[in-house]
């Protein structure tokens, strides 16, 4: 394990520094087992912080082609976080999974494959960033409107 392996781990995953030489350290230097590590602490955080009171956020606005329309609210514990690159990336990809997959709640929409990447669930999308961001984060709700539904 070496400082390069572990800028690399960082700028994959967005893991702290001590969390990537732990994971490097535990997986014995491979980075995939090391990514792997670094998701089941991500979400184990996650669970840690789920009851904790989400007060703020951000409405996402999204329009495809003029043809569908998507407004998604999604919840944070502080402004700071709600500013965030991060956040606001979660919060744009929400509003292109529901544009594209229509779900009808938001317990359906967690359970869908995120469309990006169907080796993950949208609720697994959430608590990757809330690994990342360390605060609770949750889909308040959202609309969808196409054109002549």
């Amino acid at each position: 394990m070496n400082v390069e392996d572990i800028k690399r781990l960082r700028q994959l995953t967005g893991a702290g520094i001590a969390d990537c030489k732990e994971a490097l350290s535990l997986s014995k230097g491979d980075m995939n087992k090391a990514k792997d590590i670094l998701k089941k602490k991500g979400l184990d955080k996650a669970s840690q912080k789920s009851d904790r009171e989400v007060k703020t956020g951000l409405v996402e606005v999204y329009s495809h082609g003029g043809k569908v329309g998507v407004l998604v609210e999604v919840l944070c514990e502080t402004d700071f976080v709600a500013k965030t690159e991060e956040f606001k990336f979660l919060a744009h990809e929400l509003s292109l999974q529901v544009a594209s997959m229509n779900p009808s709640s938001v317990e359906e929409l967690l359970k869908q494959e995120y469309i990006r990447d169907n080796s993950m669930i949208i609720d697994q999308l959430i608590k990757s960033v809330v690994g990342k961001l360390g605060e609770n984060i949750q889909v308040g709700r959202f609309e969808r409107i196409a054109l002549g539904e």
